[in-house]
């Protein structure tokens, strides 16, 4: 017989198995996702990144247009206003669920707009 073992890798193990249960399914979730999201990290593919920097630079892409451009219907909440126009839903992206930005972006956006540099230079 075969069984899973949780093993926490950083954190408080306490905090992270209550966070996560006994179930890795949210985990297998989210590689599942970001494997039909990037082609890079397809099995058996000709999208292969030959390069670590690159591999790295689709990671970054695709994990911006997840949590700022996609809306999620699990994370949609209930609207007063647009009730009456028979819409009753407010679709939010993740980013807007942890309150980082108002708004659901579109690509173009996502191309033009500059990061901040984290870097004290």
């Amino acid at each position: 017989m075969r069984g899973v073992e949780a093993k926490v890798v950083y954190g408080d193990e306490q905090e992270v198995l209550q966070l996560l249960g006994a179930s890795t399914s949210y985990v297998e979730r989210t590689n599942l996702t970001s494997r039909h999201m990037n082609s890079r990290l397809v099995r058996k593919t000709l999208g292969y990144s030959k390069e670590v920097e690159m591999l790295r630079a689709s990671s970054i892409w695709e994990d911006t247009v997840y949590n700022l451009g996609r809306a999620l219907k699990t994370l949609r909440v209930e609207s007063s206003e647009e009730a009456a126009s028979g819409r009753c839903w407010t679709r939010r992206s993740p980013a807007m669920a942890a309150g980082l930005t108002d708004h659901i972006w579109e690509i173009a956006e996502l191309l033009s707009t500059l990061p901040l540099s984290s870097t004290n230079s």
